[in-house]
């Protein structure tokens, strides 16, 4: 039988096999239904089978139909099922009035995926992160639990035998989220000190972002390969998120320009708004980053609906208005004729790549230089031997091509973008 945390996430498996369920109004479920099971095997489940009812409404105290509800049980037993998965959030009396009927433990959407970030996060901040909505995702449902809360294991808020403990459990959950919160806010306050460094240093900033799964750590390994830097590669793997902790490393091209790239958290349709929330000191670094670079698995049948989903969180984010490049990866899985389809529909600002062939990555990366340096402009600048703190300015946050010191003060020619030609303007002479 399968324990359960107190944020409702799978701990221990014996059995590790669960049936999953999802209830549509009106819209096609075969897409989320898909996703689901991804999802659950990700978490390292084995899915016996399905369930999925159409309905006009979702019943307030099952969720599903009794008829349904009574379906499931018998599925359940027969099959000797360990885990029940709903597709969409499930209250806490909802839950409670489930495993009642089928005699198993059950968890929604919401809590797979925590499970999987908790299982992947590797670095004190995820962890805090996955935490934190694991605690303020379960803190609503503390009263419909009621006595199922007796059924959990060690941690916070779990002397129960449920509604009795229920006040106690709600006050070591809140202490422990504003606990949290402060360390997320050191750990944004470190981060904000290495963007003001990069800032000054003048070095632009380019992120990826996608459905998980697309292929962003792998763009950047294939980058660090051809490189030479196999040491600053990224952990990548064939699995729904297999990567969540924010990672940046430095790409040069061959003119010696520079960028850094930033690998962020894949999205996925109906991410916990939770989980959202608790990642936004880490996907505040995509709102810094002057342009975004859109991964899209152009394998995938049904691409342009994984696209919509990341479009509506980057807009979720703030963030739709940057500049966008989009990267069709695993274009070697795909016949030339739909790759040209693909690029017609979707790839106005596009360009298709192999991170497993190396097919496209010249454009790729010609592609990110002209949209990082397009407002770059070669200017002559003299800067009298009294403003030292100009040339000082001027070299820490631009290239400089030439620098010569002439009888009235010194002479750089250097690379400038609107900005700083706005700022340096009484100094142009060109």
């Amino acid at each position: 039988m399968f324990k359960i945390k107190e944020d409702g996430a799978v701990t221990e498996r014996e059995g590790h096999n669960a049936i999953l369920v999802g209830l549509g109004t009106g819209e096609d479920m075969s897409r989320s239904m898909e996703e689901l099971a991804s999802l659950a095997e990700a978490a390292g489940l084995e899915v016996l089978g399905e369930m999925v009812q159409n309905a006009d409404k979702i019943h307030a105290s099952t969720y599903i139909g009794s008829g349904k509800l009574e379906e499931l049980a018998e599925m359940c037993g027969n099959m000797q099922a360990g885990l029940v998965v709903f597709n969409d959030e499930l209250s806490g009396m909802q839950q409670r009035n489930i495993e009642e009927v089928c005699g198993v433990p059950v968890i929604d959407r919401t809590v797979l995926i925590l499970d999987i970030f908790a299982q992947r996060a590797s670095s004190l901040e995820g962890k805090l992160q996955v935490e934190m909505a694991q605690l303020e995702y379960r803190l609503p449902r503390l009263s419909g639990l009621g006595k199922a809360l007796s059924r959990l294991g060690g941690g916070i808020g779990t002397r129960g035998p449920g509604e009795k403990k229920l006040e106690t459990d709600r006050r070591h959950i809140r202490r422990r989220i504003s606990a949290i919160k402060k360390e997320l806010e050191e750990v944004k306050a470190n981060r904000s000190v290495q963007r003001v460094r990069r800032e000054k240093s003048g070095i632009p900033v380019a992120a990826l972002v996608g459905y998980t799964n697309s292929g962003k750590s792998s763009i950047m390994n294939h980058l660090m390969s051809m490189e030479e830097r196999d040491d600053k590669m990224v952990f990548e793997k064939d699995m729904l998120f297999a990567t969540l902790d924010t990672a940046q490393r430095l790409v040069t091209f061959s003119d010696g320009r520079s960028f850094v790239l930033i690998d962020t958290v894949g999205f996925v349709s109906k991410l916990p708004t939770a989980l959202v929330d608790a990642f936004k000191a880490t996907l505040e670094e995509l709102e810094y980053a002057d342009i975004l670079i859109h991964v899209v698995d152009s394998s995938y049948e049904d691409c342009g609906f994984q696209m919509e989903v990341t479009r509506g969180l980057m807009k979720e984010l703030g963030i739709d208005e940057k500049p966008v490049l989009t990267a069709f990866n695993k274009s070697d899985l795909i016949a030339p004729k739909y790759k040209e389809n693909l690029l017609l529909l979707h790839g106005r600002d596009g360009v298709a790549i192999s991170c497993r062939t190396g097919e496209g990555f010249e454009e790729f990366l010609k592609a990110v230089k002209d949209m990082l340096f397009m407002d770059l402009k070669v200017v002559e600048l003299l800067i009298p031997y009294t403003r030292g703190d100009v040339v000082s300015a001027l070299l820490e946050g631009s290239r400089a091509l030439q620098t010569r010191y002439d009888e009235d003060g010194t002479y750089i020619k250097a690379e400038l973008g609107e900005a700083d030609r706005g700022r340096f303007k009484d100094y142009i002479i060109n």
